[in-house]
């Protein structure tokens, strides 16, 4: 080749400034939302982890041998307790 011929050649792929511009904002932003994205997906499966570790507890209404403690709340497993005699005494005389 002769200087000539180099001087006639034309230059291929001539980029502005905007486009490296351009294409490094782009990378950063992709790359900042890959990060986002996986630390919400690990914050995610440690609270999974977190439910599948807790014991799991289920009603099937059968009732238990058991019985729950005097707790002042109602259970609908528990059977009823007897009535004083008293009461039930003042209960007949105010019908």
């Amino acid at each position: 080749m002769t200087s000539k011929e180099k001087k006639e050649k034309k230059r291929h792929q001539v980029k502005s400034q905007f486009y490296y511009i351009f294409w490094g904002a782009a990378t950063v932003s992709v790359v900042a939302g890959q990060i986002f994205v996986g630390s919400g997906f690990r914050r995610m499966s440690e609270s999974f982890e977190k439910v599948l570790d807790s014991p799991i507890r289920l009603d099937l209404g059968i009732p238990r041998i058991h019985r729950w403690k005097d707790d002042g709340l109602y259970h609908p497993t528990d059977p009823p307790k007897p009535v004083n005699p008293s009461y039930k005494e003042d209960f007949d005389r105010r019908l």
